[in-house]
């Protein structure tokens, strides 16, 4: 019985306020949307990080007339260096057929340049691609050598602008959930002061806080629920949008989101969204009751 009263009470405190419970479902909906999206753009970036600096290579470029024993005395002191992984000569044959096959778009250019023109090299795996100063501080006067170049310093500039994206993302996450938090809190004090001499009566017959509040509680419950549902269905369609557009072109670049990472921050909205929901009409009623 007193079940069925509690979830009766729910359903009409949802219609009661139904204005106001819709504003609080799309609030809680959006932050909750950019919590997840936010979520996964951080996973991504992490994963994008992994994965392009495990590829990273420093190419040393040689003079182009650097002779014979310079390039040998250079290849032993790569390969025999604690720093560098894996070492890879680049004769001039090699690095035309590699402009080849980068300007393949611009047969113009591609004519222009001719096999002899082109610089010899060095590409370099660096066990720890993070230490890329100490090789450059330590090849840079070497004899033979023209110029060092970093992949990761290129690198560096994609994700620092992926990584302001990310805290966007996420304070516009936190402002949202910040307004939803609100919308819940005077929605809540809104239905209690609706509902004040039958709390006044429960009290007097000596009704216990905790049934006096369950309503309340679980309206907020439910709005949040439902604000995590539409939120996940806002990614999902997020993503369907992105596979038919453009976006698509971008899967090579960057990590994709599957289907299954999409589902699997579900529960944590769906805990986010009834937690903090639940937490906030509590600790609004407390105030209430006390009054």
């Amino acid at each position: 019985m007193r079940m069925k009263y509690v979830l009766s009470e729910v359903l009409v405190g949802l219609w009661r306020n139904v204005t106001m419970t819709i504003a609080m479902i799309i609030t809680m909906a959006v932050s909750l949307f950019m919590l997840g999206g936010s979520g996964l753009l951080y996973q991504k970036v992490g994963d994008m990080k992994d994965l392009y600096y495990e590829n990273v290579q420093v190419s040393i470029f040689l003079k182009t007339d650097a002779p014979q024993d310079q390039r040998d005395a250079l290849d032993a002191k790569l390969k025999a260096d604690p720093l560098v992984k894996d070492v890879e000569f680049v004769d001039k044959d090699q690095a035309y057929k590699r402009f080849q096959q980068m300007y393949a778009d611009a047969p113009d250019l591609v004519n222009a340049v001719k096999a002899d023109q082109l610089p010899e090299s060095f590409r370099i795996t660096l066990n720890d691609p993070q230490r890329y100063k100490q090789i450059y501080d330590q090849y840079k006067t070497a004899e033979g050598i023209d110029t060092i170049v970093d992949q990761s310093k290129l690198l560096d500039k994609v994700f620092g602008v992926l990584t302001g994206i990310q805290n966007g993302a996420l304070a516009l996450a936190i402002v949202m959930a910040a307004a939803a938090l609100l919308l819940v809190a005077n929605t809540i004090q809104v239905a209690a002061y609706s509902k004040r001499r039958e709390v006044a009566v429960m009290k007097l017959v000596g009704a216990s806080n905790w049934f006096i509040q369950a309503p309340f509680v679980l309206e907020a419950v439910v709005a949040g629920l439902i604000g995590s549902i539409l939120g996940l269905v806002a990614l999902i369609g997020v993503k369907t949008l992105a596979a038919g557009s453009s976006m698509a072109a971008l899967e090579g670049l960057i990590t994709p989101i599957s289907w299954s990472e999409i589902f699997l921050t579900f529960p944590l909205m769906a805990a986010v969204g009834g937690l903090v929901s639940a937490i906030t009409a509590w600790v609004t009623l407390r105030f209430y009751l006390r009054v």
